[in-house]
């Protein structure tokens, strides 16, 4: 087992320092970190050659380095294959990645016991001066890169690309290596793969920005290139339109599922014109969703009307529903029906196929969101259900489609939605407030119009279990608001829902309302009564009952409630100090980083009978002394400062732990 571990170290570390450096963005910090690999690798291979004994400890330590070659992979993988745009935007993130896992790459050096393997001397030398450098890693920011990502930034900025000269624009895509059309068919499928795993997550404030890159790029590569055919058939080559994939025909006149059985999609799916799955949604003037190819055969056939509800339009632009489609691919997934992946050349299109970026895609979101508006405060009940259930997708998607949203005063009429019986009205209101309350100007607005109350009582009492989850993640994004914090917590309604949803909610909604916990508890006002409302011992619960997704937010709280005395009160009344210690040395890094927290915040508020208790724990002083040199920064520095103050209570443990502080 011991050799085919070094086994695998030397493959790994021989494929890793073979490895193609980027293309564009990452390339020094690349270098670097392949080097280190290098020097490294013949450590593996001197153990390997000689069939040398591994200790215990160097078994461990080798297991260790195994799982950060794989992540130093990932990383290299991601710079090379991902979008190069997108890289370029996102370089001061992904050079901090490079630093950490250079961090990490000294710590797991530091626990190889080089002492006890029989290795040449020169080899130890080589250990010990990669580990030297890589202790020293600093975030590297490449000249070259940030000059072409300060560029990026500028391109961004313009109105039109009529105001930019095509020589500055062809100059920086040849420098990114995007020099053929070819390149640019790779670039746009690589930010859609980009926005399909951003939409997955929910990265709201990440998708605005790709939004806007991806409609960029498109029309760059439209006044580069021109819709010539060939490069209109390297587009249907490089990926065919979406469409569900057909049955078989067999020789006997029947058809053939291809082993899978088709089901029926929810019809909010359908296209109203096709009556067919969906496949590339988009938004039109009057609010309607229809897929890309119906309405625009209808547009191409002389029509100025919308199909489903006769109105004629204003204009003939339209918006893709990105909401929309991520849901469907969900669906298809959960339900094992294939869709072709799809290439939808730009993010906002109007029936002509040329690229609306950007003044004139505003231009339509602003009257996608009026008119959807106008439904919402006129229409009929049914007209308003499907105004508001539109308005929740289009809010879900842009920072620029939740100000048009506000601005054409859309929150007032959501607002008495949440009190409706229909449960898909109430949720989708909720959930229209929701992604509204991302952009922080739309919060003030939100409790201005006195959305409060409503949006609490939902929390409580909602007609569905989303519908309340929703809630308290609008009440989560309030809170980021210092002023709301104390608004929210005034209410008598909103800790005790939320002490609710975290007792009957799924896992999700339980990591909405302890996150909401956590911002109310920040001030300093609200912590007596989230420790009144019995937050505590739900606390305890969740740590004994091991909800590992939830257990980190658990302890953070816990160490906010640990600084008021009615918080120290609680804890020692259930007895939760052993049991809180135990998260020192098990668990995630951040689990141990805010079990740390939480013992920090125990011996300020508790004083020295506090350090004398966490002194009795008999692996309270081993665990601290543990996370000061495997901890995350944060966590180093709250154990360091665990162990000055019971040095200073203790003279007797004073030599155990002095070798621990600085």
């Amino acid at each position: 087992m011991a050799m085919a571990l070094v086994k695998d170290l030397v493959n790994l570390g021989h494929h890793l320092s073979a490895n193609d450096r980027p293309r564009v963005c990452q390339r020094r910090n690349s270098a670097i970190l392949i080097q280190r690999v290098r020097l490294v690798t013949p450590l593996f291979e001197e153990i390997r050659d000689w069939g040398i004994a591994l200790p215990p400890s160097a078994l461990l330590a080798f297991k260790e380095f195994h799982g950060l070659l794989q992540k130093i992979k990932l990383l290299l993988e991601e710079c090379r294959d991902r979008s190069l745009l997108w890289c370029l935007l996102q370089s001061e993130s992904i050079s901090q990645k490079f630093q950490e896992i250079s961090l990490l790459m000294a710590a797991t050096l530091r626990r190889i016991p080089l002492n006890l393997l029989d290795i040449s001397s020169d080899i130890k030398e080589q250990i010990q001066l990669v580990r030297s450098l890589s202790e020293r890693a600093k975030k590297i920011l490449d000249p070259c890169e940030e000059k072409m990502h300060q560029e990026l930034l500028q391109l961004l900025e313009y109105r039109s690309l009529n105001s930019i000269e095509i020589s500055r624009i062809r100059e920086f895509f040849d420098l990114m290596h995007l020099s053929s059309y070819g390149d640019f068919i790779k670039e746009v499928n690589c930010l859609h793969k980009e926005m399909q795993s951003l939409s997955s997550i929910g990265d709201e404030r990440a998708l605005s920005s790709l939004e806007r890159l991806l409609g960029f790029s498109c029309s760059c590569r439209r006044l580069l290139y021109g819709p010539s055919p060939d490069a209109e058939e390297a587009s249907r080559s490089a990926c065919s339109l979406n469409h569900i994939v057909p049955a078989v025909e067999s020789n006997t006149g029947g058809h053939e599922s291809a082993g899978l059985e088709v089901i029926n999609p929810p019809h909010e799916f359908n296209c109203p014109i096709s009556l067919e799955l969906m496949t590339d949604p988009v938004t039109i003037a009057t609010g309607q969703t229809y897929d890309l190819s119906s309405i625009t055969q209808w547009f191409a056939a002389g029509n100025r009307t919308c199909p489903k509800s006769g109105l004629k339009l204003t204009h003939l632009g339209f918006i893709p529903n990105f909401s929309l489609r991520s849901l469907i691919n969900q669906w298809c997934d959960e339900h094992k029906q294939l869709l072709y992946l799809s290439n939808p050349e730009d993010k906002i299109c109007c029936a002509s196929k040329e690229t609306l970026w950007p003044a004139d895609s505003i231009e339509t979101a602003k009257m996608t969101a009026a008119f959807l508006v106008g439904k919402l405060a006129t229409g009929s009940s049914d007209v308003q259900e499907q105004a508001v259930y539109e308005l929740r997708l289009l809010a879900k998607t842009g920072m620029e489609n939740r100000k048009f949203i506000a601005e054409a005063g859309a929150i007032p009429f959501l607002v008495p939605l949440l009190s409706s019986e229909d449960s898909a009205a109430q949720e989708n209101a909720v959930t229209a407030l929701l992604n509204l309350s991302i952009y922080n100007n739309n919060k003030a607005l939100i409790i201005a119009a006195d959305a409060l109350d409503p949006i609490l009582e939902v929390l409580r009492t909602g007609n569905s279990m989303e519908a309340r989850e929703n809630a308290a993640a609008t009440v989560f994004s309030l809170s980021v608001v210092d002023e709301f914090k104390i608004t929210i917590g005034s209410t008598s309604e909103a800790i005790p829902a939320l002490l609710q949803l975290l007792l009957e909610g799924t896992v999700q909604g339980k990591m909405d309302a302890i996150s909401t916990l956590f911002n109310l508890s920040l001030y300093d006002g609200n912590r007596p009564k989230v420790v009144q409302a019995g937050t505590i011992p739900l606390l305890v619960d969740i740590l004994q009952k091991d909800e590992m997704q939830i257990i980190d937010d658990a302890l953070a709280v816990l160490a906010l409630l640990a600084r008021s005395v009615e918080g120290l009160s609680a804890i020692n009344a259930l007895s939760a100090l052993p049991l809180i210690t135990q998260f020192l040395n098990q668990g995630s890094s951040r689990s141990k980083e805010n079990a740390a927290r939480v013992v920090l915040s125990l011996c300020r508020t508790g004083g020295d009978d506090m350090k004398g208790c966490i002194l009795k724990l008999p692996d309270a002083i081993s665990s601290l002394q543990v996370l000061i040199t495997s901890g995350t920064p944060r966590a180093r520095r709250k154990a360091r400062s665990v162990l000055k103050l019971l040095h200073s209570c203790n003279a007797n443990v004073a030599a155990r732990i002095r070798y621990s502080l600085p």
